[in-house]
């Protein structure tokens, strides 16, 4: 489970920070990729990595300004035309359908896999047997969403060496005691599985948000998330401007992230008026309040660890 920065950057593209794009990469838990926000030239972001177009499984989109959208119809296209074949479902907020359908049937792009279109509300938008997505309304110039992602708890590893020390030797028996299955052995004895499997493996949770005012939407998100992402288009002197143009300054998202009791906090959709000697000023006013506090860059990169 690892997060992928594909673009880092507000409003525009900058030498060094393309327009907002992430990348969560599920390779070892689904064999998949999730993207959130896909702005403008993520597909050329996308090959300076290892990351393959026909991989990506879902694309979350947390509003409709152009700096997280205007990339979209060309990574569909790319991934048809490279080969992708598998479905792949567009979240986002009411108008994103229309837009795909129309910038598709304009170019005559013909997409040779499945596409799915949900326009979101708040609450629960995907959930499985391993992973759960909650969208909850921030504060933006237009409707705009930030995602929970939360993987489920895992069951606890079987307890091998007590299984040795109880005579019983590997073989097919351990997956069926793996199961939780009851067994019985040569002795004429009864084994039940869940006595030798270990405590379950909480599930990691990963937020990350839309271009936001500080709100409580965004509180009830990033509440004990492992993984923080948070817009700071706004240094901390900057909070009368961020409020005036519906977004948060570094100290707001650092003061979200301590509330919420996050682990680690990464900011990003950082301004281009920022020069890069300044990336660690603003750093520093994050950590002030928070202290595992990081400024993204693109093709930054981080594993969120499985908890013990």
């Amino acid at each position: 489970m690892e997060l992928l920065f594909l673009g880092t950057g507000a409003g525009v593209p900058a030498k060094l920070r393309n327009v907002t794009s992430i990348a969560l990469k599920l390779l070892e838990e689904r064999g998949a990729v999730w993207l959130f926000d896909c702005g403008e030239a993520t597909q050329h972001q996308i090959l300076h990595t290892s990351l393959k177009p026909r991989r990506i499984e879902k694309i979350f989109i947390t509003h409709l300004h152009g700096d997280h959208i205007y990339g979209l119809p060309g990574l569909l296209g790319s991934r048809s035309f490279q080969g992708g074949e598998s479905g792949l479902t567009v979240y986002g907020p009411k108008g994103i359908k229309q837009f795909i359908e129309v910038s598709l049937s304009i170019s005559q792009t013909h997409l040779k896999y499945p596409l799915e279109v949900v326009e979101i509300e708040e609450g629960v938008i995907f959930e499985d047997e391993s992973f759960r997505v909650e969208a909850r309304e921030l504060q933006h110039g237009l409707p705009t969403f930030g995602f929970r992602v939360e993987e489920k708890d895992k069951p606890g590893e079987l307890q091998v060496e007590r299984l040795r020390e109880r005579g019983i030797k590997p073989g097919p028996i351990y997956k069926k005691l793996k199961a939780g299955e009851e067994i019985a052995l040569d002795d004429g004895s009864i084994v039940n599985g869940k006595d030798y499997i270990g405590p379950s493996i909480p599930g990691r949770v990963v937020t990350i948000l839309g271009d936001t005012r500080t709100c409580a939407g965004a509180l009830e998100l990033a509440r004990s998330a492992d993984v923080l992402v948070h817009e700071a288009t706004f240094n901390k002197d900057q909070e009368e401007m961020a409020y005036e143009y519906f977004h948060s300054t570094t100290k707001q998202a650092a003061e979200t992230a301590s509330k919420a009791g996050v682990n680690v906090l990464f900011l990003t959709h950082i301004s281009s008026r920022f020069a890069k000697e300044s990336w660690e000023e603003l750093q520093r006013e994050a950590r002030e309040t928070f202290p595992d506090s990081y400024i993204a860059t693109d093709f930054m990169e981080h594993t969120i660890p499985l908890k013990k």
